[in-house]
């Protein structure tokens, strides 16, 4: 993304004259390493900071999209970004607050490392004075002996401090107990700041505060090895307002993949953002400046009920995972649902996204007239009330309303060969699938 080359004019730009105090006013520092230091660092020359992502996944989620976003923040204030995806540590796994990861293949885990390099890379830019670069830390560890990995490293590390680390605490508490894999993983986590630090001068980590342990394994292994300092920033887990969790679907992370989760659906996420949210979502999820995000909280305490800022969080995300052009696709798709645009110009994808969670039905190729069509659908209980819904002029069929019960749609209707899109009244909808022979 050539676009997000820091230049001296974004430098001055008062977004990014203050890179530290920007990140807080957007609620992205949790707890951090000393804050003067740090404010003093980040207006200085440019640094080189880094933020892993591990391979436990075929995708990142929204989770991993506060820290993208975040280092997409750093990086146009001037500092040079290390997007590291761990091969070695992805095959470990850092330690869960309930239970013991599944080990994943090794032939899984390089696939998932290729997955989300690209993804990583899509919110940085490799051009430019201040270009991101990409690590994998199987490159380090793969050739480490376990002799040379518990003479060089493990002997800085002392049981009782890793013992105290919150995860590690909770999990020995805990019935299932932790293997010696994960409790070893803060100290491959500090290993890979060691070696970032030596290679590029790397001197500072970005994390979730649930990950401060991992992070201050690092920073605590430079200053015994190196004998330096070195910073870390811990963002907030971030939650809503009602105390669920954010980023939940029905039990279901949202995803960056478009494979695992549709644009369309990522739209409508954040689209029912709650109104005790959006302004706090803008801060963290968007780049629009302060004067913009006053303006959309303002749209939110007087005019609710248009929700302008959550279709603009919903636009500016959703554009950023996916691009413009797909989020353009998916405001056509929801437009035309409800017969504000033409469904024939859907793309297959688009339209399956979009009317995903709508009854269904099926016909075969004979059954395309309106009544059948109605209770195949879900939308009529029984033959008479189906008539009734069309004589009342409440029957709709892709969008034109049907006023004959006798009337039979043509073929030529069905949408992509398939399907035809019901609705009764203005919000009732339903998909028919058309078998054919």
């Amino acid at each position: 993304m050539s676009e997000q080359t820091a230049t001296a004019a974004q430098r001055n730009d008062p977004t990014f004259a203050n890179i530290w105090q920007e990140l807080k006013w957007r609620g992205l520092v949790q707890v951090s390493t000393d804050e003067a230091e740090l404010e003093t660092l980040l207006a200085g020359d440019p640094i080189t900071y880094y933020c892993g992502f591990d391979p436990t996944a075929p995708s990142l989620h929204l989770g991993n999209l506060v820290q993208l976003l975040t280092m997409r923040r750093l990086q146009l204030a001037g500092h040079r970004p290390l997007g590291l995806v761990g091969g070695s540590t992805g095959l470990v796994g850092d330690p869960r607050p309930t239970a013991e990861r599944t080990m994943n293949t090794k032939e899984t885990v390089a696939e998932w490392v290729g997955s989300l390099q690209a993804q990583v890379q899509r919110f940085l830019s490799f051009e430019g004075d201040n270009p991101a670069r990409m690590v994998n830390n199987l490159d380090w560890t793969a050739p480490l002996s376990a002799i040379d990995f518990l003479r060089d490293i493990g002997k800085y590390y002392r049981v009782g401090t890793m013992i105290k680390k919150d995860i590690v605490a909770s999990r020995l508490d805990s019935d299932e107990g932790i293997s010696y894999a994960e409790f070893s993983y803060q100290i491959l986590q500090g290993l890979d700041f060691l070696e970032l630090y030596r290679s590029y001068g790397c001197v500072l980590q970005q994390g979730g505060s649930d990950q401060w342990g991992n992070l201050t394994s690092g920073t605590d292994l430079i200053r015994k090895v190196e004998g330096k300092g070195a910073h870390a920033i811990g963002t907030p887990l971030i939650t809503n307002s009602d105390g669920t969790k954010f980023g939940k679907s029905e039990g279901n992370a949202i995803w960056l993949d478009a494979g695992m989760c549709s644009p369309y659906e990522m739209y409508q996420f954040w689209l029912n953002t709650a109104d005790a949210d959006v302004v706090a979502r803008l801060k963290v999820f968007t780049f629009l400046d302060r004067n913009e995000i006053e303006e959309l909280a303002g749209a939110v305490a007087e005019r609710p009920h248009l929700r302008e800022a959550q279709r603009k969080l919903a636009y500016d995300v959703t554009s950023l995972v996916h691009g413009t052009e797909a989020t353009e696709k998916v405001i056509a798709a929801s437009a035309a649902l409800f017969g504000q645009g033409e469904l024939a110009g859907l793309d297959a994808a688009t339209l399956a996204a979009a009317t995903k969670e709508l009854p269904r039905g099926s016909v075969n190729g004979e059954g395309l007239g309106i009544i059948n069509l109605l209770v195949a659908s879900g939308l009529s209980a029984s033959n008479s009330a189906a008539r009734r819904i069309v004589s009342e002029g409440g029957a709709y069929v892709n969008n034109t309303k049907i006023t004959d019960p006798d009337a039979v749609i043509a073929e030529t209707e069905l949408l992509h060969g398939s399907y035809l899109l019901l609705r009764r009244g203005k919000r009732n909808l339903a998909m028919v699938q058309v078998r054919t022979p």
